[in-house]
């Protein structure tokens, strides 16, 4: 399809589907290897760690329905938008109460918004999902999840323009990526998006460096950094937006420091370079 304005889809707007899933604490314990967490594994009961909500829900797909990137071909519940890439933009998440491990799940999601705007690489669009995730009648989180559909890369794109981290950061962790850790994020999120683990694929067709680290597992590594440096703190929200791809080429570092006295925290994620790739916000209870 070639439609180009919001309005053109505006009927997409409003759209729902619904998945259920149980909170597997096996599914929990892998997360916890795959990220080195030395805390006692998860059981049957306890708090799913904020953001894990991200490994369940998986939407299956049958093998031949998927596109050529990995993803399920377009249509069906999300628009057909004609732009090529496709990755996570950011979201906003609130914490209303525990999801526990073991509880019957259900993901209700909905179509809230479709823009489009012109960006330095050309023709972008937004699309934003609210997912609800329930059990019984308790809305225990909401997930306002941006995606961005992208043109293709051109030769002689001009860099997005981005600022330097903080260099006096309190809180501070480097990751060194690489495929396996990829592809255990890719297994436990059921995510067939070929840039986090083909390699030819990521630099011949889509023209990046080398493997992309995923959106939301940066995300994931900023809460858990939040956690580590506040165990006695519950986080009621968290908020992130992603501003250009970290690779698995090189180490990058995850970091944040206190805004206030009254709960919250700016933590980010810094390239290579030392420049800010991805931005968030926690809210302690």
């Amino acid at each position: 399809m070639t439609k180009n304005d919001a309005e053109d889809w505006h009927p997409w707007i409003g759209r729902t589907e619904t998945h259920e899933d149980i909170i597997d604490p096996v599914r929990a314990r892998a997360m916890q290897a795959t990220l080195d967490d030395p805390n006692a594994p998860l059981q049957a009961g306890a708090p799913l760690p904020p953001l894990w909500h991200w490994l369940y829900f998986w939407s299956a797909k049958p093998q031949a329905t998927l596109g050529p990137d990995g993803h399920a071909a377009r249509g069906g519940f999300l628009p057909p938008i004609d732009l090529p890439r496709r990755m996570w933009a950011g979201s906003r998440v609130d914490f209303h109460g525990p999801l526990s491990l073991g509880a019957q799940a259900s993901r209700r999601s909905s179509i809230a918004d479709i823009r489009f705007k012109e960006g330095r690489s050309g023709r972008l669009a937004f699309v934003t999902v609210r997912h609800e995730v329930w059990v019984a009648d308790t809305l225990c989180l909401t997930d306002e999840h941006d995606i961005v559909y992208r043109e293709a890369a051109r030769a002689g794109d001009a860099p997005p323009s981005r600022e330097a981290a903080p260099g006096d950061a309190p809180w501070l962790r480097e990751w060194r990526p690489d495929p396996v850790l990829l592809f255990r994020y890719s297994a436990l999120t059921f995510n067939g998006h070929r840039i986090h683990y083909d390699h030819p694929y990521a630099t011949g067709v889509e023209g990046y460096p080398g493997l992309i680290v995923h959106g939301p597992l940066l995300a994931t590594l900023m809460a858990e950094l939040a956690r580590a440096e506040r165990p006695a703190s519950d986080i009621v929200r968290f908020e992130f937006r992603a501003l250009s791809p970290i690779f698995d080429t090189a180490p990058f570092t995850v970091a944040g420091r206190p805004e206030n006295a009254e709960g919250s925290a700016e933590v980010w994620v810094a390239d290579p370079e030392g420049l800010i790739a991805m931005r968030g916000r926690v809210v302690f209870a």
